[in-house]
């Protein structure tokens, strides 16, 4: 079979079969890896055919910053797993972020979004949006009343992530698609935590859906990337306008690095997902704990709406101490010698975090307090180690604190 044959029937493969092969055209050299196309631009049969390109008469490729085969090869395989017709890859997730808004928004719009988010999407909205008449207002991410009552009559974008970073809160996506749609909103959800291995928002009603590509599909640390998938009107017209002009472009090298991660997605997220279920369940009964976040905990608020919505759990967790001090957090962190200290996550390396300092270190106190973000709190990535290594080297650092 070849890379042309696998689109007359794409429908019906597995999950699996897609991250492999799904999207890839070989080209005459009959390559049996991915080729990656390092090339800024393009060369045309004729100044006609040139012509017949940039108008956009002709499909094919123009440009690198909008155009290239090994970054669609990546774009198709992602929309094929999470079942979107259309994708566009960006040099980043903050990117994909920015691109969407200033694809669908403009002066006087409004967003409502989860205070649960990424502390640079805070500051995106906040900084920088605002800057050009788009207000946001912020909501806690379970509570469906509150995001009705901040619907107004601007209201173009309703904006999550679920699982929330860092206290894994699960929003009901097919509730609030239902309310977004019905006050003629977008509902777009950043899907970086689960991935289409665990969950596939469009599915439950998301017109839009966000990744940071630089987590779990890569899934080893090695690039920056993010995405951008709905249908060809909103991802394919509006936000691939942006993409073009302004040029947040993913690379090529990246986009290969990203297509190889895809390759074992399902199988790296069913190891995170066996790994911090494990943990938590050892965290929340740990004498220095005073409490878990972990939606596959049966003690989690939104353990049933996990289970309904998403196949698995997820591979993020974070707990707190009981006296909530930044102090001991630190000393938790200060003598862990296994874990790394760095704010990513999605590695196969588990990764230790201290967000009020770190991943939201930039989001005001009272919004940080709000969004239940306390000094006590740590959070987890957990990789793909041994369960026994990673609880012992918690320990080093849960056993100084008395």
């Amino acid at each position: 079979m070849n890379g042309d044959d696998l689109f007359e029937f794409e429908t019906e493969l597995g999950f699996d079969t897609l991250a492999i092969r799904a999207g890839y055209k070989r080209t005459q050299e009959a390559e049996h890896n991915e080729a990656i196309f390092p090339t800024s631009s393009y060369v045309y049969d004729s100044a006609a055919q040139a012509a017949a390109r940039f108008s956009g008469d002709e499909p094919g490729n123009i440009y690198s910053r909008f155009t290239n085969p090994t970054v669609r090869t990546f774009e198709e395989r992602l929309a094929a797993l999470e079942g979107a017709e259309r994708c566009v890859a960006t040099a980043s997730g903050m990117a994909a972020i920015m691109s969407t808004c200033l694809g669908l928004l403009k002066t006087g719009d409004h967003i409502v979004s989860s205070r649960s988010i990424f502390g640079s999407t805070v500051v995106l909205f906040n900084n920088y949006m605002a800057r050009f008449g788009v207000a946001t207002d912020y909501v806690d991410l379970t509570d469906l009343t509150a995001w009705e009552e901040a619907i107004k009559d601007n209201t173009r974008l309703l904006f999550l992530e679920t699982p929330s970073n860092p206290l894994v809160e699960i929003a009901d996506l097919e509730k609030l698609a239902e309310l977004a749609h019905r006050y003629d909103c977008l509902l777009v959800v950043d899907n970086c935590l689960c991935t289409p291995a665990l969950q596939k928002p469009l599915a439950m009603g998301a017109d839009i859906v966000i990744h940071s590509a630089t987590k779990y599909l890569d899934g080893q640390g090695r690039a920056v990337g993010g995405a951008v998938l709905g249908s060809h009107d909103l991802v394919g017209g509006e936000v691939y306008s942006v993409l073009r002009t302004t040029g947040p472009t993913m690379s090529p090298f990246n986009a290969w690095i990203f297509l190889k991660g895809l390759e074992t997605l399902n199988l790296r997220m069913k190891a995170h997902c066996a790994n911090a279920m494990a943990l938590a369940q050892w965290l929340d009964q740990h004498p220095a704990v005073g409490k878990v976040y972990y939606p596959g905990l049966d003690n989690h608020p939104d353990h049933l709406l996990a289970s309904r919505q998403q196949s698995d759990f997820g591979g993020l967790l974070s707990f707190e101490l009981h006296n909530k001090s930044r102090q001991q957090a630190w000393q938790v962190v200060d003598n862990t010698r296994l874990l790394s200290i760095t704010a990513n996550l999605g590695d196969v390396k588990s990764t230790i975090t201290h967000p009020a300092t770190t991943t939201h270190g930039r989001v005001p106190v009272e919004e940080r307090e709000k969004a239940g973000i306390s000094d006590g709190l740590l959070r987890i990535a957990v990789g793909l180690e041994s369960i026994d290594d990673i609880k012992n080297d918690l320990q080093r650092g849960l056993a100084q604190i008395k």
